[in-house]
This record gives C-alpha cells, sequence and structure tokens, in this order.
C-alpha cells in the first residue's frame, strides 16, 4: 500500500486529505515573535484577524523539521503502508524538500521524495493527481512520474483585494511562478475579476480540475462566485475549495481569491 505525504504549503483541503489518507507535515509560521504549527495551533481566520487597518503582524515562514517527517512516515507506516510518496514544494523556496530527503534515509521501506517545482495549492494538484493515480492502480514510480510531469500543465491566476484599496484603480490579475509574480490582466472591479479568471480557466482545454481558494472572510465571496461560474462547465471535471493558509498568505496578505487549474489528462 502507498503511503501520501505532503506539507501543509500545500493548502490542502480536509475532504482531499480524507479521501486519500494524506499526512500532511505543518510548517512553522511566527507571527509576532510566537511559533505556531500551521493547520494545527493556528487556524486561517485567527491569522488573518491580527491584519488590521493599522499594523500587520510581522510573519516569517520555517520549513518542518526532519524530525516531523520522520513522525509523519512512521505514522503511515502504522498504518500498514510498504512505500511512501512524499511531494513537497519547491525546493527553492523553502528547505522542506531536504528535510524529508533526510527523514526518508534508512527508513524499511522505500520512499520516492518529489519536489513538485512549485508551492501553494500548486503542490496540492500534484498530489490530487498523483493520489487518484494511485487509486486508479498505480505503482510508486507511476504516481511520482504523474506529480513531477504535472507542474508544467497547472496555471493560477488570482486577484488581492486588499484592504483601503482605491476601487477607481481596478485590480491586476496575477500568476504566481517560482521566483516572481506576473501581471497578466487589469481589471474594473471585483465582478469583472470573477468573469476574466473564469473566463481564464475555460479556455485552458478539456477534463480540468480546478481548485478554487481565498484568504480572509472578506474575500470569501470572490471564491464562492468562482466557484459557481465554473461548476458544471463541460471542460471542468471536478471544483475543490481551499484556504490560503498562513504559510503562503504571510506573503499575499489579506483579500486574495484566486484558482489553480489542470488537465486530467
Amino acid at each position: 500500500m502507498i503511503g501520501l505525504c505532503t506539507d501543509s504549503n500545500a493548502l490542502l483541503p480536509p475532504d482531499l486529505i480524507a479521501a486519500f489518507g494524506v499526512e500532511v507535515v505543518p510548517l512553522t509560521v511566527t507571527m509576532d515573535d510566537v511559533d505556531h504549527l500551521e493547520g494545527v495551533d493556528l487556524d486561517v481566520d485567527s491569522f488573518y484577524a491580527a491584519y488590521g487597518a493599522e499594523r500587520w503582524p510581522q510573519v516569517h515562514v520555517a520549513a518542518p523539521s526532519a524530525g516531523q517527517f520522520a513522525a509523519a512516515y512512521d505514522d503511515l507506516l502504522a498504518r500498514g503502508c510498504t512505500e511512501i510518496l512524499s511531494i513537497h514544494v519547491c525546493s527553492k523556496t523553502s528547505a522542506t524538500i531536504n528535510a524529508a530527503r533526510l527523514a526518508a534515509r534508512g527508513l524499511p521501506v522505500p520512499v520516492r521524495v518529489v519536489d513538485s517545482g512549485t508551492a501553494g495549492f500548486g503542490v496540492g494538484c500534484c498530489v490530487w493527481q498523483a493520489a487518484s493515480a494511485i487509486a486508479a492502480g498505480a505503482t510508486l514510480e507511476q504516481a511520482a512520474a504523474v506529480a513531477e510531469a504535472l507542474t508544467p500543465t497547472i496555471g493560477n491566476v488570482f486577484v488581492i483585494d486588499a484592504p483601503g484599496r482605491d476601487e477607481d484603480a481596478g485590480l491586476d490579475v496575477c500568476s504566481w511562478r517560482p521566483g516572481a509574480v506576473d501581471t497578466v490582466g487589469h481589471v474594473d472591479g471585483l465582478l469583472r475579476a470573477v468573469n476574466w479568471m473564469a473566463s481564464w480557466t475555460l479556455g485552458r482545454g478539456a477534463d480540468l480540475r480546478v481548485g478554487v481558494g481565498h484568504s480572509s472572510a472578506d474575500s470569501a465571496g470572490l471564491a464562492v462566485a468562482l466557484e459557481a461560474a465554473l461548476s458544471g462547465a463541460a471542460n471542468v471535471v471536478e471544483v475543490v475549495r481551499f484556504r490560503i493558509t498562513p504559510s503562503v498568505g504571510a506573503f499575499s496578505g489579506p483579500g486574495a481569491a484566486g484558482l489553480f487549474a489542470f488537465p486530467t489528462r
């Protein structure tokens, strides 16, 4: 049996974690000099509640330790897993992958550690597709190959409706890639942002899986509208919702909403 592991930067929603039995290793989020384990003792809404009109918290993000990965791998072994596929945030942006590789040494079962080459829900997309392949009968190496091949096909777009934004200035539609954020469009307001992102997604081809996410509660309406615009579309096979958790929100801040999309074939 193949066990799956990822890190909390993957933004994997609870329904996918439960469906595929994924072990999620938390990153450490330090907010105003207080350390928290992402998703363990720091929830998303509490994190964004610390962002006020006058002051934003000082936030730093650190990779998990090798010991945390060793504990996660032990949990998978205790469940009866005989192989492990461990998929993680890009090595260009985090030391997470190094900790996973260190923990994998000496385990009594094969462990395949995959550098996804992406971050945020892009990692979640790789886990999602690899888990689906395993459920369909893929071997460890086949599932790892699926995850590694997926990254170039994943697209993402998002907007940030930051508090205090000048509504007359409109909104930039952006796309993330390792080391950079590109502006890919500009719209007059939130409704046009939803339409732009939905149209962009529907133009990406057939058999798409889509993850729609938001950060603070103020941006939930954008995500709801995006999900409604995409659910039921002829070329979208599945839509899931995720939250932009602190390890990503530390860089985007509140007010972000957007999506990741990739072809299933």
